[in-house]
């Protein structure tokens, strides 16, 4: 029972810190300080990137919701697919791998960080150049977007 009110406590808690940090308007400045050195979060490929990056250091729902601000309406597959992928990478890319290794562990079962790394890294690497590429085609169509859409 423990585990599954912590789990709870932990999403309300992730929800609220995601909404108090959108209120605050850094990932909008984020946007536009980026884009004065030429990073404009808006194309699919630094999309792609940064939501790959933010997966692995912040886990992946908290990445996506903190790239929703920033994010058009047609972001959506470029936010779900390397999010979605990203969380395999390592151990911190997903709540779901930090409460199953949580389960293991109560049950005297024990998953190290590296044994995940061994089979969540390539796994991972596969499924996003896949995923990488997906996107991609897709540009141009209207799920999309086109890539002046994309930067405005």
């Amino acid at each position: 029972m423990f585990i599954y009110t912590l789990n709870g406590q932990v999403l309300i808690g992730l929800f609220i810190v995601n909404n108090a940090f959108e209120q605050t308007g850094l990932p909008q400045r984020e946007d536009m300080y980026l884009a004065e050195f030429g990073k404009n979060l808006h194309r699919l490929e630094m999309l792609h990137g940064i939501t790959l990056l933010l997966s692995n250091l912040v886990s992946n729902v908290p990445a996506i919701m903190l790239l929703l601000p920033i994010a058009s309406s047609k972001d959506g597959i470029i936010l779900a697919l390397p999010g979605t992928f990203a969380g395999n990478l390592l151990v911190i890319g997903s709540i779901a791998n930090i409460i199953v290794m949580d389960a293991a562990a109560r049950r005297d079962v024990s998953i190290r960080w590296k044994q995940h790394a061994l089979a969540g890294i390539p796994v991972t690497l596969l499924a996003l150049g896949f995923a990488a590429g997906y996107p991609f085609a897709l540009e141009g169509t209207e799920r999309i977007g086109n890539s002046e859409d994309r930067t405005k």
